[in-house]
């Protein structure tokens, strides 16, 4: 199977850079979510809340759980937002600031590697398929939703 399907080379893949993430993010009493969080909080203005989980791709009460978390460690601090009384904004606290420079070398790091094991080229493919990939699935050109009966 693994040599005959585009999506398990994807998940497969995926997977084993979500537990190198992981295990890298444990050296800091951390983990992947808590740093991809932390590197999806605007630095100086703080975001809202209800723009993190779309901007991540996750859903509210994964990002819930993951913001309880990261305040119980003092990673972020909730305020109300002066533009939307009805809103709260994300701050990172100084502790969420150091965090988030920990975060960024590790994803730094990870890029540099690759980038000196694979061409410019095959970095630009690999970029070029994954677009497709993704237009393709956005634009329901593989599933149209349609329900199909079997007979």
């Amino acid at each position: 199977m693994k040599d005959k399907t585009i999506d398990y080379a994807l998940r497969a893949t995926w997977q084993a850079v979500a537990r190198m993430y992981n295990e890298e993010a444990g050296k800091f009493d951390s983990t992947m979510a808590t740093g991809f969080t932390l590197l999806s909080i605007d630095r100086e203005k703080g975001t809202p809340s209800t723009a993190l989980g779309p901007r991540m791709g996750m859903e509210a009460t994964s990002l819930s759980r993951i913001l309880k978390s990261m305040e119980e460690k003092g990673l972020i601090e909730r305020k109300p937002n002066p533009n939307d009384g009805r809103s709260v904004l994300i701050h990172l606290t100084d502790f969420g600031q150091e965090q988030r420079e920990v975060s960024k070398n590790v994803v730094l790091r990870f890029n540099e590697v690759i980038k000196k094991n694979i061409t410019a080229e095959q970095l630009k493919t690999f970029f070029e398929v994954t677009e497709i990939i993704n237009e393709l699935i956005v634009e329901k050109k593989i599933y149209n939703n349609k329900k199909v009966t079997i007979n």
